[in-house]
């Protein structure tokens, strides 16, 4: 299949409704996290949603729109991270497709998967954007490293692999539940619902 094959298989009206409210969703919970000042994140429930259920580009736009939108209307660090949120999507969307979320524990697995690439793509625009505190509850964990005499890049690659550990860990369980409780007949409208959950 070629790529722009690939593309229209992924991007049919279900999947642009879905990361419409994907991208709401992102933001509405996101900014309820950050309020509350929790050291998790929680803002890519809808990204990873759209990844698992209409592929790896589509879940990449949902992060990538979440994020720039998010920066627009109230939090401009937000939009720094949108290449990090596009890249949530598409590994997200990467381990549906080989069916790394089958089962719950293959969701734990591609949590830990996801948050490498988080990782790789975020320590460096923490670092150098922001200088290691972005103004998020992880930044305790900084704080924290840098009190015990860690360096900064050191504090900041185990702040950003950590918190986002359990963060997207967390996630992936809860976009596994939502696929799991789905009715089989919403799901199958989706390009990348026969790699999905077993049934």
């Amino acid at each position: 299949m070629s790529f722009s094959d690939q593309l229209k298989k992924e991007f049919t009206t279900f999947t642009l409704v879905l990361i419409a409210v994907a991208i709401v969703l992102n933001i509405a919970v996101g900014q309820l996290v950050s309020l509350l000042k929790l050291p998790i994140f929680l803002d890519s429930i809808g990204t990873i949603l759209v990844g698992v259920l209409a592929g790896p580009w589509a879940g990449g736009l949902t992060g990538l729109l979440t994020n720039l939108i998010w920066g627009v209307i109230s939090s401009p660090v937000a939009a720094a991270f949108a290449p990090v949120a596009m890249v949530i999507g598409i590994t997200a969307g990467l381990c549906a497709r080989y069916g790394l979320f089958k089962t719950w524990w293959l969701a734990i697995l591609s949590g830990i998967i996801i948050t490498v690439f988080n990782a790789v793509s975020a320590v460096p625009i923490r670092l150098y954007m922001f200088g290691g505190i972005t103004g998020s509850g992880a930044d305790f964990v900084t704080a924290y490293m840098l009190a015990l005499g860690k360096d900064l890049f050191g504090s900041v690659v185990i702040t950003v692999f950590t918190s986002n550990l359990l963060d997207k860990v967390v996630t992936a369980l809860i976009v596994w539940g939502v696929v799991k409780a789905l009715p089989g007949r919403t799901t199958a409208r989706f390009p990348q619902a026969e790699s999905v959950a077993s049934r």
